[in-house]
């Protein structure tokens, strides 16, 4: 693990993990004790995003390992490097009935086919004489361009017994050292016809629009996604994943594209645009409106991505690229300027998306209605106090998502991979571990009340965080769903919420109770959001709805 890099496991220990523990004790990485195994898991996934390195997680045998699952999944399902180390009972009881045994001898629970489904590797280490090849096949998967969780499963006896140490030296440990990288390593330049065929299109279209996703932030090409919207006119929009590939207060930003947006990318796209260029973009339920056929149908279509199976999984592109987006745009900007493409000629986006709104409004068809004034005032604040320099992690998505301006200098972490209520405050105390920033979490008072225990993880090592919780006593998109395809026919979305100003105080940090834009107003000015740890209560009705249909 050092060799890794990893500097921070979040976990909780139990007997068949203790070995492992006890070695910790001596080495560099701090142990980070949770206070669930999910919440340890989600706190590994915010690391992980955070910081671009390779998280770790641990636990004991059984049900210390089941609790990883969801954490888990949600980290398979975002392609994050997450290291995973379970006990196991010793090998010399499997299939006697041991406690907590997970070895699926004797009836027991088989705890490593549980993880089959969500790990891009997984194994019961039973002897230490594979032991090298083992963690080679883990290292070359955790450092790899499409990673994903691995776990290694540790019987009690096979812990403790002692192994050569130089059989590091026969292991893959970094990227620069790696001889033989993954099959699945795509190029990182491509052909030179690929690019002389993005700029025919680039030329030949009158309104070309990009739509930049996460592949566009994990290259870490912002700054090329910018350059080249701006040296050819070229408006932005980003899948919800991918806020803040450009900056949102841009005069070419679109937004947010998807069907929990306000909808002005989607306008464009499908009346202004003919060419769209779709920068590690995976087009999902969201980003596709549900995979409308009219959102790409007769455009021409440009798809460029490092996960080959990402290309045409949704839509037929006319040009595909299999490559890393960063290299791939500098290369497109650099043939631009040796060859005549003019700019393109657009209206004011600002204007654009204004009338767009107006229309919306007078028609009664605007995505928030006067009902969440008061939430609309939050963000314009948060837009204005906090316009670079915070990490958000956010469960809530919806109001961040069209409310929240994303600069290239702020991090956006919506609740993406399996979309789990309870991700937002773990994930962001994971993060604070890796560099220390303003962060928030936002979250629904369902989801918090999944996940609340973890604040007393940031009390325990005095991790700064921001919680913005909305408080409708209410489960709102189960209600919201009722009331649109269920004829208001409410079944479990209502509960009774605990007194949250008594809940801080129980945990010793502050609480602001914010009813009015008074009181919102000297919110921001009163509390220290860099240093302390603060829950900022939202009140909203909880017959108030965003205008727009899940179709579910």
């Amino acid at each position: 693990m050092e060799r890794l890099g990893i500097d921070t496991i979040f976990g909780m220990p139990g007997a068949h993990i203790l070995p492992v523990y006890d070695k910790l004790y001596d080495s560099s990485i701090q142990t980070v004790l949770a206070k669930h195994e999910q919440g340890a898991a989600f706190m590994a996934c915010g690391y992980n995003r955070a910081s671009g390195n390779i998280a770790a997680c641990i636990t004991t045998a059984g049900p210390g390992a089941t609790n990883l699952i969801t954490g888990i999944a949600n980290a398979y399902a975002d392609k994050q490097a997450i290291l995973i180390i379970t006990g196991e009972t010793p090998t010399y009881i499997f299939g006697k009935g041991g406690l907590q045994e997970s070895s699926g001898e004797g009836g027991s629970i088989n705890q490593c086919a549980l993880f089959d489904s969500i790990t891009r590797y997984s194994r019961v280490i039973e002897r230490t004489d594979y032991l090298e090849n083992v963690l080679n096949q883990a290292s070359k998967i955790l450092l790899s361009e499409n990673a994903g969780p691995v776990l290694l499963s540790l019987p009690f006896n096979v812990q403790k017994e002692m192994v050569e140490l130089d059989i590091l030296d026969n292991i893959t440990t970094s990227r620069r050292t790696a001889v033989n990288p993954p099959a699945d390593t795509p190029p990182r330049t491509q052909p030179s016809h690929q690019i002389e065929h993005f700029v025919d299109l680039l030329r030949d279209s009158r309104q070309p629009v990009i739509v930049s996703g996460y592949g566009c932030i994990r290259s870490g090409a912002q700054a090329q996604v910018t350059e080249l919207s701006q040296s050819l006119n070229i408006p932005v929009t980003s899948s919800l994943k991918g806020k803040g590939s450009i900056n949102e207060c841009s005069e070419l930003s679109l937004g947010s594209l998807g069907v929990t947006s306000s909808g002005y990318a989607y306008d464009y796209i499908i009346n202004k645009s003919d060419l769209v260029i779709v920068l590690g973009a995976s087009f999902n339920e969201r980003t596709s409106y549900l995979w409308n056929d009219r959102l790409l149908g007769d455009k021409n279509v440009v798809q460029v991505d490092i996960d080959d199976e990402q290309l045409n999984k949704v839509y037929q592109a006319d040009l595909t690229i299999h490559a890393d987006i960063k290299q791939t745009l500098s290369d497109v900007i650099n043939r631009l300027q040796h060859e005549a493409v003019d700019k393109k000629q657009l209206e004011d986006i600002s204007e654009y998306k204004n009338d767009i709104e107006q229309r919306a409004t007078s028609e009664g068809n605007s995505i928030f209605q006067a009902e969440f004034s008061l939430v609309k005032a939050f963000f314009e604040k948060m837009n204005s106090v906090f316009p670079e320099g915070i990490s958000v992690f956010d469960d809530n998505i919806i109001f961040a998502q069209n409310l929240l301006q994303v600069s290239t200098k702020n991090r956006f972490y919506p609740n993406a991979g399996i979309s789990s209520l309870g991700h937002a405050i773990p994930a962001a105390i994971g993060a604070q571990f890796s560099q220390r920033s303003t962060m928030f979490a936002i979250i629904g008072d369902g989801g918090f009340q999944m996940c609340c225990m973890e604040i007393m993880t940031a009390v325990n090592y005095d991790i700064p965080l921001n919680i913005i919780l909305f408080n409708n006593s209410s489960m709102g998109l189960i209600r919201k769903n009722q009331v649109q395809s269920y004829d208001n026919r409410f079944i479990d979305c209502d509960f009774i919420n605990p007194d949250y100003a008594r809940l801080a105080q129980s945990f010793g940090i502050n609480h602001v109770l914010i009813e009015s834009q008074s009181r919102l107003d000297t919110m921001f000015q009163e509390t220290d959001f860099d240093n302390g740890i603060n829950l900022i209560e939202i009140v909203i009705d909880k017959n108030a709805f965003p205008n727009y249909s899940s179709r579910r």
